[in-house]
């Protein structure tokens, strides 16, 4: 009986994620192009969340400086379409790398940094970001305080679509790939390791689990996911440039995570929304002090929701499986 309980949870969680990705499709043909690209950047920050969240949810290593590995998938993109006459989609994976690379050799000195020193030193990383893409002797590359202007790719094929709502589906095509590569990561042996190492390092360890290299490599594929979505947020922006990845933009992201939930994979999703439509709402509420009603809403989420909207999700379903009477055999 359990078993097969057990198994129409699952069946039923499958077709409402199968609901949920056909009206995801369908949303853009319903929606104008604006909103639209609202979306296609929502859905790009919801794979640096889920990067983001790997790092800090599964394996407890805080960083405020995902908005520097932001920064360089999307200057990895924008110098690989302009310079180089690389077709879009091939940046993703080139932008991945590189930021992999980069987060790889970051995390090998920050293992030796725990806990709020950590998170300063990543915190130094993003503040330093910005002047370093003005600096001049790069600044051929990287356009300097001016930027690189990339154009907007067009449906391929022919297809009767515009480009906000291509961008929208290709977008949302790579966020299922890096989502679903994201589960079966953190549902095997390599999340177990990084859950293990956050919760009892020194149990872990003496269990076998190395913890250096899973800690790395942790940062290494966080950063790598960020890339990805900063490459993404790129293309659809159509334009990159130094002041765009301030220090700001790494603490949205961090709101994110907690807003969506920690260890949460679905919290990436909930996070995305907030600090993409949040600020908007907020600015549309009232010109004067949109910040402050922005504030005002992220104190109510904390404090209703301590557990993020994913775990107030996952604690609804709980209630409701133990209030279900069961059935008499």
């Amino acid at each position: 009986m359990a078993t097969d309980t057990f198994a129409a949870v699952g069946s039923l969680r499958w077709i409402g994620i199968a609901i949920l990705v056909v009206a995801l499709a369908l949303l853009p043909f319903a929606i104008s192009d604006y909103h639209t690209f609202q979306f296609t950047q929502a859905i790009s920050y919801a794979i640096v969340l889920l990067g983001l969240n790997i790092l800090t949810g599964y394996n407890g290593q805080i960083s405020l400086g995902h908005g520097a590995f932001y920064a360089v998938g999307a200057y990895t993109a924008a110098i690989l379409m302009d310079r180089f006459g690389v077709p879009y989609w091939a940046t993703l994976p080139i932008a991945g790398l590189v930021c992999f690379g980069f987060g790889f050799l970051f995390g090998l000195p920050a293992l030796r940094l725990q806990g709020h020193y950590l998170a300063l030193a990543t915190f130094a990383l993003a503040v330093a970001t910005p002047q370093l893409l003005k600096y001049k002797k790069i600044e051929g590359w990287t356009g300097g305080v001016q930027g690189i202007v990339i154009i907007k790719p067009d449906a391929p094929f022919g297809l009767p679509l515009s480009q906000d709502r291509w961008l929208y589906l290709f977008t949302l095509a790579v966020a299922l790939v890096m989502f679903l590569l994201a589960w079966n990561i953190l549902r095997g042996r390599v999340g177990r390791a990084l859950i293990a190492l956050r919760d009892q390092p020194i149990a872990a360890e003496a269990m076998g689990v190395h913890g250096a290299f899973f800690k790395s490599t942790a940062f290494g594929v966080s950063a790598l996911y960020t890339g990805v979505g900063g490459a993404l947020g790129a293309i659809a922006v159509q334009f990159v440039a130094p002041d765009s990845f301030t220090t700001f933009l790494s603490i949205s992201f961090v709101v994110g995570i907690v807003v969506g939930g920690l260890a949460s994979i679905s919290g990436a999703i909930w996070g995305a929304l907030f600090i993409q439509f949040v600020p908007n709402v907020a600015d549309q509420i009232s010109k004067a002090a949109p910040w402050a009603i922005y504030g005002a809403v992220l104190l109510l989420c904390m404090y209703s929701m301590p557990l993020g909207v994913a775990g107030l999700l996952r604690s609804t379903v709980r209630r409701l499986r133990v209030r279900r009477p069961r059935s008499v055999t």
